[in-house]
């Protein structure tokens, strides 16, 4: 099964190449050159998370970046936008204009219905939108889906608030893979 992980520094890229399939730059991070660098070289693929301050089409430059480092192994990850200081909103045309850059596009759909900044101090969550997002996505050519899913959110270690509980997961499936058959038919 291939493994994804994220790296924060450029000193853990060629460490966790070393177990891991993709190497993964979280959303803050996407602009870091010498992070991107780093990952680059060590030859995975690359995950880049667009940062929910850039545009679609400002993602070329992370594309760009890893490509010039010898490595076009590139993915691209969408997780919404920043939208006041406590929500997030999915912008669909981010989809199109990454996959302008000639790489896979996955739709980070539960991430993507985070309230960060909550007066609890906890990141809140707008679970009730994910088979909405999910299926937005796959309409506008998303080439892969990223859904965290718990037995039971309310006791998940982290981002609770934000999944799918488990035994819905199959049935969202089902359901997005008629829309991906519908459209590429």
């Amino acid at each position: 099964m291939p493994t994804v992980t994220d790296i924060h520094e450029t000193s853990e890229a060629a460490m966790a190449a070393e177990y891991v399939d993709v190497l993964q730059i979280p959303a803050f991070l996407c602009r870091q050159t010498d992070l991107l660098v780093a990952a680059a070289r060590t030859g995975k693929v690359v995950n880049v998370k667009k940062g929910q301050f850039l545009s679609g089409e400002a993602m070329k430059f992370a594309v760009d970046k890893l490509i010039e480092s010898g490595n076009d192994k590139v993915i691209l990850t969408d997780r919404g936008n920043s939208f006041g200081y406590s929500d997030l909103v999915v912008d669909f045309r981010n989809i199109m204009a990454m996959k302008a850059h000639q790489v896979p596009v996955v739709m980070d759909v539960t991430h993507s219905l985070q309230q960060p900044n909550q007066a609890s101090g906890v990141t809140g969550g707008k679970p009730a939108l994910i088979e909405t997002i999910a299926k937005a996505a796959i309409a506008v050519g998303a080439d892969g889906l990223f859904i965290e899913t718990h037995p039971n959110p309310r006791v998940a270690k982290s981002d609770g608030a934000n999944m799918l509980p488990l035994d819905q997961l199959e049935n969202l499936l089902l359901k997005l893979l008629q829309i991906r058959k519908a459209i590429t038919t």
